[in-house]
């Protein structure tokens, strides 16, 4: 529960970032990491289309310095950009000034006012600089799609046990979570159980 969940005292660390939406509405709220790739992100794309779902992308600026047309389908269907750093960097590992310049790098692209940082950290003075400019979408639910040590069925079970009223729920359209078909087995059953739920599907 520590990664897929985060406790409170680890939300405490990020006061005024959104982890949940509203816990009195039925809704859950789909967001993806690491695009756009071309042989993921347009599969995710055929899916939520297929179910008229809207998510949010948060996307790594040098992914879509490299394939502008995956971005470009992404933002024609209505889908939310956020900022995920020019180079998908780690907070902790870098100075304040070198971690914001490259987050103003990405957002030349992509001139959104949504961001996440990486690896889901950031030092206190990134975090205070980006909460300026950004609004600072973190997760309550992280499927780790991406583990080589998890199989589909368990990806499946984390959003099955964790989901409640408001999850932001984090997929990853990246190959890490394709390579293992972790993403193809978990995302469709995910959306399914979902419905079946009653859970609505809203935009952030």
């Amino acid at each position: 529960m520590w990664i897929e969940q985060p406790p409170q005292f680890v939300r405490a660390l990020y006061p005024g970032a959104l982890w949940r939406i509203c816990p009195e509405e039925r809704a859950v709220y789909l967001t993806f990491d690491d695009g756009p790739i071309p042989e993921v992100t347009p599969w995710v794309l055929d899916l939520l289309r297929e179910h008229g779902i809207k998510a949010t992308f948060f996307m790594v600026g040098d992914n879509i310095r490299k394939y502008p047309d995956i971005y470009r389908m992404v933002v024609e269907e209505g889908h939310r950009i956020g900022n995920h750093t020019f180079n998908h960097i780690r907070g902790f590992e870098f100075r304040t000034k070198n971690y914001m310049a490259n987050t103003e790098k990405a957002n030349k692209i992509m001139q959104t006012d949504l961001f996440r940082p990486p690896h889901g950290h950031m030092r206190w003075s990134q975090y205070r600089m980006l909460r300026k400019k950004y609004r600072i979408v973190m997760w309550d639910v992280v499927t780790r799609d991406y583990s080589k040590k998890l199989r589909g069925p368990q990806v499946l079970a984390n959003v099955m046990k964790y989901t409640r009223n408001g999850s932001i729920i984090t997929f990853h359209d990246s190959l890490k979570s394709w390579k293992n078909h972790n993403l193809q087995y978990a995302l469709p059953r995910s959306i399914e159980f979902l419905k079946e739920e009653g859970y609505a599907f809203k935009l952030l």
